[in-house]
């Protein structure tokens, strides 16, 4: 199963995109289950015979039908706020192989999290270790935590995505790491089971993904020895894809080298991959409103905005752009080059820039590799409802999420009498 043209019509796996936008409109996310099963037992399958543990990154896309289909798969979740442990509950998901991630829980998130007995709270700081304790004590529980390990290597990845070095707001330093733990140790409320990191997205190559958990590894030894015996080791997520033309080592080849910085451990190795399981599984299906030609720029706009995927006006971020329809070999009206861009009124909006493309008022265009932090970051911005979500099984095409209506926007607000 793939995403591919087949007698010159772009499918998703054997459903065409032009029978998606006929039933549920643009623009629309759509989704290959069969891409993000495959994906995820890359990982299992890398991991047969040792004691591991995927945990999705619910961030990437929270579709209630993509954590439904990992949770089948048996997956666990990598959650960085309440809200997101209820989607994981309400998809299915099983709440012992959650791990809460992020810089700022609330005391009403650490105790939803404790109530729901989860696998792990990774701590960013020493004041959310002394939070926690008097949480959980005040519930008369014990919570199971790790600290989230700023291990300083640099992934060497757009600045925005880095989150391992000395400067990020993420996790706490490596050389305070034993001491934090000696006082985790001795807090009540407070049970010691892991060590994580984390240290960026969009990792093409393994080696600071290996450096990172051989320093792990190292910190492991050293807290075993002052008496802490740790459950499990998390080494992270960050892993990329192929957006473009990058060169992109396979899952495997990661779990393969964390695998063997940690040879010789028997703690459970946990991995919270979010991309590398749903990016190149979706697409966002958009349609040219008007051909607009410039003295210096070419553009086509399109009914898609920065509002929808937020990537390319954020990170600069490379998206490609194919027709639906493959042009004709030798058919009139030769590739321009143009600008893809939306209706919000601002500069940054734009979805693509200088692309060759052969396309008219009413063509569809698949704005590809769109699974991963394309509906997750979208937002209302010019009171434009966000987009309709699809989900494609084979030959079966399933809603999973309607298009917002513009009155669900406003339906929360109220206008006050006295006005």
């Amino acid at each position: 199963m793939s995403i591919a043209y087949r007698n010159g019509a772009l499918h998703v796996e054997h459903v065409a995109l032009e029978d998606i936008a006929r039933q549920h409109g643009t623009p629309c996310y759509v989704y290959s289950s069969a891409l993000i099963r495959a994906a995820y037992l890359e990982y299992t399958e890398a991991l047969a015979g040792r004691n591991g543990l995927v945990c999705y990154s619910v961030k990437a896309n929270s579709n209630l039908a993509v954590l439904a289909l990992l949770a089948r798969l048996g997956s666990g979740f990598d959650i960085v706020s309440g809200g997101e442990l209820a989607r994981v509950i309400a998809a299915g998901g099983d709440a012992r192989k959650v791990v809460f991630s992020g810089v700022g829980k609330s005391e009403a998130e650490i105790e939803q999290v404790l109530r729901a007995r989860i696998l792990c709270l990774n701590l960013e700081s020493e004041a959310e270790l002394a939070r926690v304790s008097r949480v959980a004590s005040r519930l008369g529980l014990r919570a199971p935590v790790a600290f989230r390990v700023n291990p300083d290597v640099d992934p060497n990845t757009h600045p925005y995505i880095s989150t391992g070095l000395k400067q990020n707001k993420f996790g706490v330093a490596h050389e305070d790491a034993e001491r934090l733990y000696r006082e985790a140790a001795a807090l009540p409320g407070i049970e010691v089971v892991g060590i994580g990191c984390h240290i960026g997205s969009l990792m093409g190559d393994t080696g600071p993904y290996v450096e990172a958990t051989e320093r792990l590894a190292d910190l492991a030894r050293r807290l075993e020895h002052a008496g802490i015996r740790l459950q499990h080791i998390d080494v992270g997520g960050g892993v990329g894809i192929r957006y473009r033309d990058e060169t992109q080592k396979p899952i495997r080849d990661f779990v393969e080298g964390a695998l063997g910085a940690l040879a010789g451990r028997t703690e459970q190795v946990v991995f919270d991959p979010g991309r590398s399981l749903v990016g190149n599984a979706g697409v966002l299906l958009t349609r040219v409103e008007y051909v607009k030609p410039g003295d210096t720029k070419n553009f086509l706009v399109v009914d898609a905005a920065m509002n929808d995927l937020q990537r390319p006006a954020l990170y600069d971020a490379w998206h490609d752009v194919r027709p639906v329809r493959a042009p004709l070999a030798g058919a009139a009206g030769a590739a321009t080059v143009c600008d893809v861009v939306g209706p919000v009124c601002e500069s940054a909006d734009f979805l693509a820039k200088d692309r060759a493309l052969a396309a008219s008022e009413g063509d569809l265009l698949a704005v590809m590799s769109a699974g991963a932090y394309g509906m997750s970051m979208s937002s209302n911005y010019n009171t434009r409802p966000r987009a309709a979500e699809v989900m494609v099984a084979g030959h079966r095409i399933h809603l999973v999420r309607k298009r917002e209506r513009v009155e669900d926007l406003y339906a929360l607000e109220s206008v006050p009498n006295e006005l």
